[in-house]
C-alpha cells in the first residue's frame, strides 16, 4: 500500500513512525523483502560527508558610518565576490588567500582559502574583514578594515551550487609520474586510486530517480538544517543506468542552502588538496519517505549492489575524455584495494564513512523525536526523461569557428 509524505508526518508527530538508517534498511530488507519493508519502514535516513567544491556563503556586513559600496572585499585576505548590492558578498569554498601567506611561502601546498574562512566562521572566531570602493555621492566611503565574528553578520547563509554527487567515479593514474588532482595526489602507474563516497548512506544513490527530492526538500545540513532549492550544476540525470536504476558514471547533483548561523565547524571544514587546491568538506543528510515498494527497493541497495565507475586522470581526462577502466562495488571499495585491469590497487575515500554514519543516525533522531518533519518538494529534481545533460564548452570564434 502506497504512503504519502502527509501521512508519514502525521506517523512521526503521533511518534509511530518507524526511522531507519540507509545501512540498517539494506539489512531489513535483504530478511523481509521489498514488500513488507516498504509496509513496516516510514523513513530512511542517509548521510554524506566529504569534500564539496562547488560550495560557499552569501552575506551581509551592515553600513559604516559612513556608507560605503563595497566592490572589493576579503576576508582573512580571501576575496569574495562583492558584485551585489552595496555591503552583500559571497565567498567560494574554493577561493585561495592572497598576498604572503602561507600558501606561497610553501608552493604545492595549499593551507587556506574560503573553505577555511566558514569554517572559522561557524567556529565563531573574529575574522578579518577589509573592503575598498570607489566612493560615490550616497557611499562616500573608500575603505573599511575591522574584525567581525558570524553574529555581526545580519544574515549569512551557506549557497551551495552543487553538492552530494550521485556515484562520483574512482580516480587512477597510469601515467609514470605523480600527479595531484582534486581526487587527491595519485601516485604513478596506479599506484593507488581514491573515491569519494557514502556508498548505501550516499542521499542520492537511495533514491536514484529523485522521487521525494526537489525544491524545498528539508535536509541536514552542516549541523543545522537547510533545504534542497533547484537542481545542482552539472546535474545530468540522462546518464545510462544499470538494472537497478543506479547511474553507471555522475549523474545528479543538487543545490542547497541554509542559515550558516545554525551550523556546526564539525560539518563545515576547510579542506586543503596538495598540488590542487582548497574546498570544504560538506556534512549532508536526507530523510527518504518510503513511499512504496520501489523506494523500499532502492533504500535497500547494499554496497554490494553499487558500482562506481574507474576513470583515469593523467592524460584523457584533462583533455576532456575521460578513460572508463571499468567499474567496482562499493563493498570492493571500503575493502582497501580494488583490482583494475588486472592489478591490485589500494584505495582509500576522500569523505567520511564513520562521519556519514553519525549524520545519518543524529538524523533518524530528529524524525524520530518529531524535530524533523518532511517537505513536500514543490517540484522534484528533473530525472532522466528531463532532457538534460552536462555539456562541454563551446570553443569559437564570433563567426561560429
Amino acid at each position: 500500500m502506497a504512503k504519502t509524505i502527509a501521512e508519514i508526518n502525521e506517523r512521526i508527530r503521533a511518534g509511530k513512525a518507524v526511522v531507519v538508517t540507509g545501512e540498517e534498511m539494506v539489512s531489513i530488507v535483504r530478511t523481509e523483502g521489498t514488500a513488507k519493508a516498504a509496509e513496516k519502514v516510514d523513513v530512511v535516513t542517509t548521510g554524506t560527508f566529504g569534500p564539496m567544491c562547488s560550495s560557499g556563503a552569501y552575506f551581509n556586513f551592515g553600513h559604516a558610518t559612513p556608507r560605503m559600496k563595497a566592490s572589493k572585499v576579503w576576508l582573512n585576505d580571501v576575496e569574495a565576490y562583492a558584485g551585489l548590492a552595496a555591503v552583500d558578498a559571497y565567498i567560494g569554498a574554493t577561493q585561495l588567500i592572497e598576498g604572503d601567506s602561507a600558501n606561497s611561502r610553501y608552493p604545492g601546498e595549499f593551507v587556506y582559502g574560503g573553505g577555511h574562512v566558514i569554517q572559522d566562521l561557524v567556529a565563531r572566531k573574529k575574522v578579518h574583514l577589509r573592503a575598498t570602493s570607489y566612493g560615490t555621492d550616497c557611499y562616500p566611503n573608500k575603505e573599511v578594515d575591522t574584525w567581525i565574528t558570524l553574529d555581526d553578520l545580519n544574515e549569512a547563509v551557506l549557497f551551495n551550487p552543487r553538492n552530494c554527487y550521485q556515484n562520483y567515479a574512482v580516480s587512477v593514474n597510469h601515467s609514470d609520474r605523480s600527479i595531484c588532482t582534486y581526487m587527491g595526489q595519485l601516485k604513478p602507474r596506479m599506484g593507488n586510486a581514491y573515491y569519494c563516497s557514502a556508498g548505501c548512506l550516499s542521499p542520492l544513490l537511495n533514491d536514484p530517480f529523485y522521487r521525494t527530492l526537489g525544491l524545498g526538500t528539508r535536509i541536514w545540513l552542516g549541523g543545522g538544517e537547510g533545504y534542497i532549492v533547484w537542481q545542482g550544476t552539472q546535474h545530468s540525470p540522462g546518464t545510462p543506468r544499470d538494472e537497478n536504476g543506479i547511474p553507471r558514471s555522475p549523474a545528479g547533483t543538487m543545490a542547497v542552502m541554509g542559515d550558516l548561523k545554525g551550523m556546526s565547524p564539525e560539518w563545515l571544514a576547510g579542506v586543503s588538496l596538495r598540488g590542487y587546491g582548497v574546498s570544504l568538506a560538506v556534512g549532508i543528510g536526507v530523510a527518504i519517505p518510503v513511499l512504496d515498494e520501489d523506494l523500499a527497493r532502492t533504500t535497500g541497495l547494499g554496497d554490494e549492489d553499487l558500482c562506481a565507475p574507474v576513470v583515469e586522470y593523467s592524460e584523457l581526462y584533462p583533455g576532456n575524455k575521460p578513460q572508463p577502466y571499468g567499474s567496482v562495488s562499493y563493498a570492493q571499495l571500503k575493502t582497501g584495494a580494488i583490482e583494475v585491469q588486472g592489478k591490485r590497487v589500494p584505495v582509500a575515500s576522500l569523505s567520511s564513512y564513520p562521519g556519514a554514519v553519525r549524520i545519518a543516525s543524529e538524523l533518524k533522531e530528529r524524525v524520530s523525536r518529531g524535530d524533523f518533519m518532511l517537505v513536500e518538494p514543490v517540484f522534484t529534481l528533473p530525472g532522466p526523461d528531463s532532457g538534460i545533460e552536462f555539456k562541454p564548452l563551446p570553443q569559437r570564434g564570433p563567426d561560429g569557428i
